[in-house]
């Protein structure tokens, strides 16, 4: 039992890191990293706050992102985790006036360590194994098959942030 409570705390821990990068939740990145963290992402190398300054800049400038953690490898042993997780990251980008679509997908090669109660990532190497750049983007002026939907926004404009509560805050 103690393993499977493990194991969850590990995916619940990535998936408050896709949340946070997609929102723009600086705590609640902070809380998928330890602060000490050694994180090797694309073109930067640093710790969780470095982290923060580096890639917010950057995704606040696309009009809208979303990352997905696909399949998980999990080998825990004792209070450290070796974890494999497939990712696809989703950006909306304006170039010269132009929206257009960039998609990475790839890998987080990270290695978590329980200390105290949390499992949290202590070292993370980001592989790109398959990218692509659209473009264009789709008419979002038109909405989805013709119909005007809610559109995510960033923290602490999104509605997740009003309807989920303190849970997932």
């Amino acid at each position: 039992m103690t393993e499977l409570a493990d194991r969850e705390a590990i995916r619940e821990c990535l998936y408050r890191y896709a949340r946070g990068v997609d929102r723009l939740d600086a705590e609640m990145i902070r809380s998928a990293y330890w602060p000490d963290c050694d994180d090797q992402h694309l073109a930067f190398r640093g710790n969780a706050e470095e982290f923060i300054d580096w890639a917010f800049p950057i995704m606040g400038q696309m009009d809208q992102t979303l990352h997905m953690i696909g399949n998980i490898l999990i080998a825990i042993e004792s209070h450290q985790a070796s974890v494999e997780s497939y990712f696809y990251g989703y950006h909306r980008i304006t170039v010269d006036g132009v929206k257009q679509d960039v998609i990475g997908a790839g890998r987080y090669l990270d290695r978590f360590e329980m200390r105290g109660d949390e499992w949290r990532i202590a070292e993370r190497l980001v592989m790109t194994d398959w990218f692509r750049h659209y473009p264009d983007s789709a008419d979002w002026d038109a909405g989805l098959l013709g119909m005007q939907c809610p559109m995510g926004s960033r923290r602490p404009d999104d509605p997740s942030y009003r309807t989920c509560g303190p849970a997932l805050i």
